[in-house]
């Protein structure tokens, strides 16, 4: 998929069919997340796969806003280091390479922001040193209930030229 086409039909997905994903596409959607770019080349991010079902449901009790995560073949949960100035910004960056990689091989994702994550990293064994950025579910989805038209402000009132209210 064209990249601008991948950006301009991205959406959230919350709701996903059982449907296996194959292992070379899971590979693809972590490769593209440790491809990104980073302050100094920092990486400061690492990637839990999470494949075992069971462990995926036992996740929406610290996925407070993702319970569908009980319904994906596969999720990641991105790790980042703090001890590194830009980890967050660096994470999100290889979160957005996952999502888009994903959506062009028609996979869907919504990043869960709202997490429960002492207890979350306790489950995962993730040194207390770290920080979770999100969790990220991965699965395919209905094709009827993605794309659609996106609202989104108008070029007028979020572009502007050489300095802030000169309208292109």
């Amino acid at each position: 998929m064209d990249v601008f086409k991948c950006v301009s039909t991205l959406s959230s997905i919350r709701s996903y069919i059982k449907k296996e994903v194959p292992e070379e596409v899971i590979m693809e959607v972590l490769e593209a997340g440790r491809l990104a770019p980073s302050a100094h080349n920092d990486q400061p991010w690492q990637f839990i796969l999470i494949r075992d079902k069971a462990k995926l449901n036992d996740m929406t009790k610290y996925c407070i806003s993702g319970s569908f995560i009980s319904q994906v073949d596969f999720a990641v949960v991105v790790v980042t280091d703090p001890s590194s100035k830009w980890h967050e910004i660096d994470s999100t960056r290889a979160v957005q390479n996952m999502a888009l990689t994903a959506w062009s091989n028609k996979l869907g994702t919504c990043w869960i922001g709202r997490l429960e994550k002492k207890g979350l990293m306790d489950y995962l064994n993730i040194p207390q040193n770290l920080n979770i950025l999100t969790v990220l579910p991965f699965g395919y989805f209905d094709d009827n209930l993605a794309g659609g038209v996106k609202y989104r402000k108008d070029p007028n009132e979020v572009f502007h030229l050489d300095s802030f209210g000169n309208r292109l």
